[in-house]
């Protein structure tokens, strides 16, 4: 009886280390750097908000938050990326509207379910499309760019290199029953490139990466994809006036594995947080970058990612976009 009281006793107190350094290790990360999964080239809307919120909190937990860029397949190369890592809180997504809401209706089996695979644990913002041409373009408004397409069918051609600027061009052609041509890139600057060299004739790009180039008069806004004018650029008209209840909005997150320990969920809600709701970051997303924030917590951002899920779905839809 003595023996089997000692034995027990032994196995209680070796147990209890283990038991212990459950929540010390999650109270302590991060304790190494921490890779944000780009799944986009440098120079868009998600890498230059990306960058802003990791080096917030990167100065507030003291460990390095790295930028990775992974381009490639509409956000499906560094989606897959995040998808195959360890879920330990290390490798994080910069997850979009093509990685989360277009793509599991563009691909037949892009190879991850955003339900399934990730969870998304804070919302950077929301925002639309700039559907912009070159400065030196003949068309000063979207009636003359719809007239000539109608004029010369198939002969127009729209860049795009995600999701967010590809189904917007297409949901626009048929509303306006007009023929036009996508030409994909890979990366935005090689978009921006053939726009200005004449080899599409317009594109449509999200507020934050289009900004620079409009406001430097290199590209001209056409049109606006939200419900109503921007107060930040109270001249370009809105899709919606034009084709009544037409808007198309997207959004900026970070997402993690589904499998990440739910404590280091909680502490990245929260700093995500902090971050996008920090005077500094809440001006410039706001103010420069025409983002509209909301804080949510991690029931909101499921609830939010699968509504943004629906939308896109219908979205798709309308375009008329086979799955690859």
């Amino acid at each position: 009886m003595n023996s089997f009281r000692i034995t027990l006793r032994r196995r209680s107190v070796l147990a209890l280390p283990l038991f212990a350094a459950l929540p010390a290790r999650a109270e302590a990360w991060p304790s190494k750097p921490v890779h944000i999964i780009v799944p986009f080239a440098p120079g868009g809307s998600g890498d230059i908000t990306a960058r802003l919120v990791g080096k917030y909190i990167e100065e507030k937990s003291g460990q390095p938050f790295v930028i990775d860029n992974k381009p490639g397949a509409n956000g499906i190369v560094g989606a897959l990326a995040v998808k195959s890592s360890a879920p330990d809180g290390y490798t994080l997504m910069l997850a979009t509207t093509s990685t989360n809401a277009a793509n599991i209706h563009m691909y037949k089996d892009p190879g991850y379910d955003p339900d399934k695979d990730f969870q998304v644990v804070g919302l950077i913002g929301e925002s639309g499309v700039f559907l912009v041409v070159p400065s030196d373009s003949p068309y000063k408004t979207l009636a003359e760019l719809i007239a000539d397409a109608k004029a010369r069918p198939g002969k127009l051609n729209f860049g795009y290199f995600n999701a967010s600027s590809q189904v917007p061009s297409e949901v626009l052609g048929k509303k306006a029953g007009v023929e036009w041509q996508g030409v994909g890139y890979k990366a935005i600057g090689n978009a921006w490139s053939d726009l200005y060299a004449g080899a599409i004739q317009f594109m449509c790009v999200d507020l934050t990466a289009a900004r620079g180039q409009v406001v430097a008069n290199k590209a001209r806004p056409l049109a606006i994809s939200l419900a109503e004018r921007s107060p930040l650029y109270p001249d370009v008209p809105a899709l919606a006036e034009s084709f009544q209840g037409f808007s198309t909005t997207g959004f900026l997150a970070i997402a993690v594995p589904k499998a990440v320990p739910d404590e280091i969920k909680q502490r990245l809600n929260e700093m995500i947080n902090e971050a996008v709701f920090s005077p500094e970051i809440h001006k410039r997303l706001t103010e420069e970058f025409a983002l509209t924030s909301h804080k949510l917590d991690l029931e909101q951002c499921t609830a939010q990612d699968r509504a943004e899920r629906a939308k896109w779905g219908e979205y798709v839809k309308i375009a008329r976009i086979e799955p690859q």
